[in-house]
């Protein structure tokens, strides 16, 4: 067991785990943008697919999914040098821009 200690914005427990697992029916994009959030901390992650499903107890298609939907959702921004590179993911917050608007 780590020691270690994660920060999350209160928005991602209080409206988006909602959201996302109750509205969405998606609880596997749920930790896997928690994953990647604690991850990333202010800036970026670069984890394999293989790495995301070992983390988060998903399988690789579920992860493949869960990415696609949160894509989908503007919650992350996926960037790979080639096809064989390991994604960048960038979680998004758009909810603090719609905050401090």
């Amino acid at each position: 067991m780590s020691d270690r200690r994660y920060t999350v914005d209160a928005y991602v427990v209080d409206a988006l785990m909602r959201d996302l697992v109750g509205h969405d029916h998606r609880a596997s994009a749920f930790l896997v943008y928690l994953t990647l959030t604690t991850e990333a901390g202010d800036g970026a992650a670069r984890l394999s697919h293989a790495q995301l499903a070992e983390r988060t107890g998903l399988s690789k298609r579920s992860v493949q999914d869960a990415v696609l939907h949160l894509v989908d959702r503007s919650l992350l921004r996926v960037t790979r040098q080639g096809a064989t590179d390991i994604p960048k993911y960038e979680p998004l917050t758009p909810w603090r821009r719609l905050r401090s608007a």
